[in-house]
């Protein structure tokens, strides 16, 4: 073009392309609290299989649960009406009842049937298999994509968490396996779609509207069970109804969809590697089982993939 031409044309102004909005990242003390939350959850969870077996004692299985689920409830419930807590959308009752079937009736059901013939090392192979789980759930659910790093460090974290746990049982399958397994499922289940929803609403509230509404079934349940079933309210056996409905079933739950709601399903679901080993020293302390020499190293090589998978980007 000469320059005669581009003086005959008008004079444009050039307006550049509005740039792409830059994704802001969550800053690193989001991440932390994240983490520490998920960590508090984790340690919560890892009481579980000892107080069951405390509350085992003096409870019938089926008892047991069905009122685990009533008390939590019943304070999950003084919360939500005490702040006003507007009930959920319809969208999310769907997600809800998801909840509530994996990890306020399923899991619970599942894993207390378990240790009436299973030790608690035993049935620690559950939550050693359960990050894993909960990671292909979320892939599958949510989309996700973590990256093969994180993959490897998964699956080398529940194989040796699965040696560990068998070494401890003495490499015996039980028919309390049928239960350990579906209870690994359902709340792998649970676990993905609590880790959505506490997206869209706070983590307690998430477990306090799945609770309530299981509500009418652990009601029934317990009205069929109790005539059935020993019920005597010893020191252990309370001990254990109330840490498990309190503990367990809800403050535990809380930190921990509101931390898996922070730092991500996959990412916050390696941290329950640890949780077998916690489960083996609380049930030295509380039940007076033993410890191999298998276990520090497995320690170690569980914190070692759990901080691949927490600096893996997915």
């Amino acid at each position: 073009m000469t320059a005669q031409d581009s003086a005959t044309l008008p004079n444009r102004i050039a307006v550049p392309a509005p740039a792409e909005t830059p994704r802001t990242p969550r800053p690193s003390g989001t991440r932390r609290t994240g983490t520490v939350l998920a960590a508090l959850g984790v340690t919560a969870f890892s009481l579980t299989f000892p107080s069951t077996a405390w509350g085992l004692e003096g409870i019938g299985p089926w008892s047991f649960v069905t009122l685990r689920g009533v008390l939590a409830a019943l304070v999950a419930g003084g919360c939500l009406l005490a702040l006003r807590v507007a009930v959920p959308h319809r969208r999310h009752w769907a997600g809800l009842a998801v909840v509530g079937a994996g990890v306020v009736v399923g899991f619970p059901l599942l894993t207390t049937l378990a240790l009436q013939t299973s030790t608690t090392a035993h049935a620690a192979v559950v939550v050693g298999l359960l990050p894993l789980t909960t990671a292909v759930f979320s892939a599958l659910r949510t989309g996700a994509r973590p990256s093969r790093a994180f993959w490897a460090a998964a699956l080398a974290g529940a194989a040796a968490v699965i040696a560990f746990t068998v070494q401890q049982s003495g490499g015996a399958l039980t028919t309390a396996d049928l239960y350990l397994f579906g209870a690994l499922l359902i709340c792998a289940a649970g676990y993905t779609e609590g880790g959505r929803l506490a997206r869209e609403m706070p983590g307690w509230q998430v477990i306090g509207w799945a609770l309530i509404l299981c509500l009418p079934l652990n009601i029934v349940g317990a009205l069929l069970a109790l005539p059935h079933e020993s019920f005597q309210l010893t020191g252990h056996s309370t001990a254990g109804l109330l840490y498990a409905a309190i503990g367990s079933q809800f403050l535990g739950l809380v930190v921990w969809y509101r931390g898996m709601a922070v730092i991500g399903v996959p990412k916050a679901s390696q941290l329950q590697l640890a949780q077998p080993l916690l489960t083996l020293v609380w049930s030295v302390f509380l039940l007076g089982e033993h410890l191999t020499v298998a276990a520090p190293l497995t320690a170690a090589a569980v914190l070692v993939c759990i901080a691949v998978t927490q600096r893996a980007r997915g």
